[in-house]
């Protein structure tokens, strides 16, 4: 079975709300502006509880934000 891939919309979200920076979003959710960095790259996988804290911050459903590759 092939490893599936989580994509995301967080640039975009930060950038509709009011141009989030990305450091200003890890402060937010309390991790490092790398890995918010690498999340967007799509180099890293947020844990469930982050992608939750993530939504949270933008005010949105966690499935506008994070999707599976290929099921947009």
């Amino acid at each position: 079975m092939a490893k599936s891939l989580i994509g995301n919309h967080v640039r975009k979200f930060r950038f509709h709300h009011d141009e989030m920076t990305q450091q200003q979003l890890a402060d937010q959710v309390g991790v490092t502006r790398q890995t918010i960095v690498a999340i967007e790259k799509g180099n890293y996988s947020p844990s469930l509880e982050l992608a939750f804290r993530i939504a949270r911050v933008f005010g949105a459903p966690i499935e506008d934000i994070f999707f599976l590759e290929g099921e947009q």
